[in-house]
């Protein structure tokens, strides 16, 4: 009998301050009217001054943990995919790993595939159980994306609400060079439980998943990294090299044709059709993306989802936080065929077909 790897429970979190499109109005020359056109977010969340991305992955986890029904001690192996670590090194699987207090011998995995980092762990996860390496693995996306924008404090203070005192217009000028990324990114964790399935046909199906560097420069951060001598400097941090770059052209272009493409492709290889699919999980990059791939397939809006108008774009924690409110919700029933499909820096894509 054919088994596969089963999400067994899941949970998230997110930032401790919601951030409407009006307050950050406030902080960069832009309305809520430019924001929702262009990204169809209407908030995001921010976590409090010394929450780190491990600290969200703990919360979510302990969810999923609670959702799934286990103790922790039956977890024996930890996958993390995070592009926001709480340190240059180690990464955040071990950290994880102490914070909930596991065995010590408990391996943990860290992965840096960005937005399409969930994507990457299923398949990771997948081969896992089916090799025998590990039983029950949880598997996290978390993210801190408010790291990358170098407010001072008082103008934090403003944003969360604490302090009357907006930016100075020399400040409000300096933030509003990015205001199309200032808008977009949000903070929160949302973490998975997989174990090997006993019910024969539910689970991960399959995964088609790609790379290629070309053109990498279309969405990244300049320093932080080997190829700079000092990987850190303080002329790259007075012209905000730590916020990424983004020819948003570029990566509309790329996300529109290759998201369809891997649906295509996992699909041909399953001998199934796009009818089969109950619903599409997208990541949630930017609503109008995910609008023009629902038009590419031709999709009804109750084959597709999205929540980017809530939360943002949380990287590699937005596929986690679909499937979780779809699942509670009653959006994904049992027997549903789903399929995960993303796009991501580096660049990445791909897409994982799961069957509830």
């Amino acid at each position: 009998m054919a088994t596969h790897s089963q999400i067994i429970g899941s949970g998230f979190v997110t930032g401790e301050h919601c951030i409407t499109n009006e307050k950050m109005c406030q902080m960069v020359d832009t309305s809520d009217a430019w924001i929702r056109e262009r990204t169809g977010i209407e908030q995001r969340y921010m976590v409090e001054h010394g929450t780190t991305t491990t600290d969200l992955a703990l919360r979510a986890s302990q969810k999923a943990i609670a959702d799934a029904g286990i103790k922790q001690d039956d977890i024996d192996y930890v996958v993390f995919a995070t592009m926001t670590p709480d340190y240059y090194f180690p990464g955040c699987g071990g950290l994880l790993v102490r914070k909930l207090g596991l065995r010590r011998s408990v391996p943990a995995l860290d992965i840096r595939q960005q937005c399409t980092g969930f994507l990457f762990g299923l398949q990771t996860c997948d081969a896992l159980l089916k090799s025998g390496m590990a039983k029950t693995i949880l598997l996290v996306g978390a993210e801190v994306h408010s790291v990358f924008f170098p407010w001072p404090k008082h103008q934090w203070e403003f944003l969360f609400g604490r302090s009357d005192v907006p930016p100075t217009k020399e400040e409000h000028e300096w933030s509003s060079q990015f205001r199309d990324r200032a808008v977009l990114f949000g903070d929160a964790a949302g973490a998975v439980i997989l174990r090997s399935g006993t019910e024969e046909g539910r689970g991960i199906i399959d995964s088609k998943l790609f790379s290629d560097g070309d053109s990498f420069e279309d969405l990244y951060v300049p320093t932080g990294g080997a190829a700079q001598r000092p990987y850190m400097s303080h002329e790259a941090l007075d012209a905000a090299q730590l916020i990424p770059v983004m020819n948003g052209k570029s990566v509309f272009r790329r996300a529109v044709t290759l998201m369809p493409q891997a649906i295509a492709a996992i699909c041909d290889a399953n001998k199934l059709s796009l009818d089969d699919i109950a619903l599409v999980l997208p990541h949630q990059a930017n609503l109008r993306i995910n609008l023009m791939i629902q038009k590419v397939l031709g999709l009804p809006d109750d084959r597709i989802f999205n929540n980017i108008q809530r939360y943002g774009n949380t990287t590699a924690a937005t596929l986690p936080i679909a499937y979780d409110e779809c699942v509670k919700s009653g959006r994904i029933k049992q027997g549903d065929l789903v399929c995960f499909v993303g796009l991501g820096a580096g660049f990445h894509w791909g897409a994982v077909l799961y069957r509830q």
